[in-house]
């Protein structure tokens, strides 16, 4: 067990390495204790590697990393937007994470604002007139023979 955490150490970013032991065990500490869902942590994984891969290149250190950084990194990532909200809740989570184990500050993914997401009108099945009041009208019909069918 005493060997667990260097292994899951060097698993992790160079970035995240980089910013020492505190950092790493408790971005480890995230990711083992607490995301409890299977699904959820390596969804969080995947985002996490991708975003300190991006500051990574741009030479970012940890305690380097503004809102600035994040905002730029929302705005370069070219996926669906569904998918860039999600990676971006999962780094405030993170970021959140080490701002309460007092290895950050602030977290710098906080001010970052979502894509939005634009329903597609096209794919967005809607009632006609007509049907709307055939739903309108069975349900008056049903609230009237209530009364008959408790009795």
């Amino acid at each position: 067990m005493a060997d667990l955490i260097p292994q899951l150490r060097q698993t992790l970013p160079a970035v995240l390495q980089d910013a020492g032991e505190e950092a790493s065990s408790r971005v480890i500490e995230f990711f083992t204790a607490e995301i409890r869902n299977p699904n959820t942590r390596e969804a969080y994984a995947r985002a996490v590697r991708r975003f300190f891969r991006w500051a990574d290149k741009r030479q970012l250190h940890l305690s380097d990393i503004e809102p600035v950084h994040v905002a730029a990194y929302v705005e370069e990532d070219d996926r669906a937007p569904a998918t860039v909200k999600q990676n971006l809740a999962a780094l405030r989570r993170l970021f959140d994470f080490l701002v309460t184990g007092q290895v950050l500050e602030a977290n710098p993914a906080e001010p970052a604002r979502s894509p939005t997401l634009q329903a597609d009108s096209e794919k967005t099945p809607a009632l006609t007139a007509e049907e709307a009041r055939e739903l309108l009208d069975s349900i008056v019909a049903e609230k009237e023979e209530l009364p008959q069918l408790r009795d």
